[in-house]
């Protein structure tokens, strides 16, 4: 693998800084656990109040409310914390449904009740390219609060001191070519300065098609690629390939 050249890399976390296997198998089931209770504490405050507001907004709220074989006639906490288990268990991509687990989330890591999970390669690897000159970025489809506390409660410390921006849902989904064109927007910077990695075929795709550069996490645990993606996208099995990542050479200067 030749060198290559950003400004910025724009990481994804599942499955490419933090295995899968914790997302789901310890973020998810502590928010499951914890909804109700959050809910039942914050239920009169106003951030709660616009986030089940804007769960009754979500398209699924309402199949979901008709599916019960007693539809309640008032929004409670059962009712909402009923819905966000099943949003969870769908693994559905819901923006205030994200930005609740995130909240319930804060609660577990200041309890040290949960510390995110990183490969051990990323502190490393994070230092290389801060020291090289180069932005650190996050997309990820969990809320930029979830992000913060995974990267700030770390295993391997306090990594959030390498990352100077983060994005989720806000900015658009992450197989929509549009949402990488509003993060280069966003970032001041040339797409094709933008290094986007991720363990998803389908977001590699959208990314190259905004101009950016992408490439494919194959870490364990993530769900196989086939042969066409292979040959499609460059694959690499952690971080150590990017090590020596540099920024572009000025044509002008050189």
């Amino acid at each position: 693998m030749t060198t290559k050249e950003a400004k910025v890399v724009l990481v994804d976390i599942e499955g490419t800084t933090t295995s899968i296997s914790f997302v789901h198998d310890v973020l998810f089931p502590y928010a499951k656990k914890n909804v109700e209770k959050f809910l039942e504490e914050s239920w009169a405050g106003d951030d709660t109040k616009q986030l089940v507001y804007d769960l009754q907004k979500v398209p699924q709220f309402s199949d979901f409310k008709a599916s019960l074989s007693t539809p309640p006639t008032e929004v409670d906490v059962k009712l909402m914390t009923d819905f966000v288990r099943y949003l969870i268990d769908q693994d559905l991509k819901v923006t205030p449904m994200k930005t609740l687990q995130g909240l319930i989330w804060e609660q577990g890591y200041a309890s040290k009740e949960l510390k995110g999970h990183v490969y051990d390669d990323v502190p490393k690897t994070f230092q290389a390219w801060q020291n090289e000159g180069l932005q650190i970025a996050v997309y990820s489809s969990g809320s930029v609060a979830a992000q913060k506390l995974i990267f700030g409660y770390s295993v391997e410390g306090n990594l959030q001191p390498f990352l100077s921006a983060h994005f989720d849902t806000h900015v658009g989904h992450k197989q929509d070519q549009q949402s990488y064109k509003n993060i280069a927007k966003i970032l001041n910077e040339e797409p094709q300065h933008i290094l986007f990695l991720t363990d998803i075929p389908g977001e590699a795709a959208a990314a190259q098609s905004a101009g950016l550069q992408a490439i494919i996490l194959e870490r364990p645990g993530n769900a196989p690629l086939t042969d066409d993606q292979k040959s499609c996208f460059e694959v690499i099995t952690d971080f150590k390939p990017l090590l020596s990542l540099k920024l572009p050479i000025n044509k002008s200067q050189a």
